[in-house]
């Protein structure tokens, strides 16, 4: 294959079936369905569409055609459709959109409020579904396989954007959720995902080649060796990760200040409207926090 330059970065392409219909697929979809609800936010379509954009980036540009090539590629395709992808997709609140429009959405809010749904979206489930896919990928024979079958290339690829699609979903809550974790929550699953890529980058970069009979039987004779090939990869895989959960981690501790004044200004105005009644500033059985309906539960979190 020809050599990765500057050059062939704008030139070099390639048509990803299977990621064109799905791109195209779901993006009509949204459309058509965004333009049904009124005023529906022009920022969460621009981020849906940025979603849907970057899969074509990493399926039908330089990467696409690269991947069965270069480890450190792949590595960033791993990256992208596990923590940037989805976090843009959740942002469109896609789960919304589709109780507004759809037909059956009844079935869905009875789905979403089960017994199921709750345990599936439980926080130790969700932190298995961010941190388990790449080592299954990178540390079993998955990984030679998604090189050499196509059709186990986009299973792998749809897996990783379904798990972190299901992280963010229930994590920013912008599309109603099964359960209301705290968002504390949150942090500490982006914590453990800190940890663990540091390990899978330690792992990768210190660990025998991954798919070597692979790699040799290129005869690549241009770019990095592969163990600097893996190197690299190794390295957007642990600092890029990090990196890629930046900007959740900004979205999220935001949709908390948000949380917290609504819920302060909900609880100002009680307060107001007991007073107005005539009801005494601090009950007979405790102070007013302790009484107030949204204050009460964080007084005896705070006690436990």
């Amino acid at each position: 294959m020809t050599a990765l330059t500057w050059g062939t970065i704008f030139t070099t392409g390639t048509l990803d079936v299977p990621a064109l219909v799905f791109v195209l697929g779901l993006g009509a979809w949204y459309l058509t369905a965004a333009r049904r609800v009124p005023d529906w936010p022009r920022s969460r379509t621009a981020a849906f569409l940025g979603g849907l954009a970057t899969v074509l980036l990493l399926t039908c540009s330089f990467l696409g055609a690269y991947d069965g090539v270069l480890f450190w590629v792949r590595a960033l395709q791993v990256v992208t459709l596990l923590m940037i992808t989805p976090l843009l997709l959740a942002l469109g609140a896609p789960l919304t959109l589709l109780l507004a429009t759809a037909p059956f959405a009844d079935r869905l809010r009875a789905l979403g409020r089960s017994l199921l749904a709750r345990v599936l979206t439980f926080p130790l489930v969700i932190t298995v579904l961010l941190i388990v896919p790449p080592f299954l990928i990178y540390l079993t024979p998955l990984y030679e396989l998604t090189l050499r079958h196509a059709a186990v290339d986009e299973l792998v690829r749809l897996g990783l954007l379904g798990c972190g699609f299901v992280y963010f979903w229930t994590r920013l809550r912008l599309d109603p959720t099964p359960r209301e974790d705290h968002h504390l929550v949150s942090f500490g699953i982006s914590f453990a995902e800190v940890v663990v890529d540091a390990a899978l980058g330690l792992i990768l970069w210190l660990g025998p080649l991954r798919a070597a009979g692979y790699y040799e039987a290129l005869h690549r004779a241009w770019g990095p060796d592969l163990r600097t090939d893996q190197i690299v990869g190794a390295g957007i895989l642990w600092i890029g990760g990090d990196l890629a959960g930046l900007p959740f981690v900004g979205a999220l501790f935001a949709r908390w200040m948000r949380t917290d004044e609504r819920q302060a200004r909900q609880a100002d105005r009680e307060l107001d409207e007991a007073t107005k009644a005539g009801t005494p500033d601090a009950p007979a059985d405790g102070l007013w926090w302790e009484n107030d309906p949204v204050l009460a539960e964080r007084f005896r979190r705070g006690r436990q």
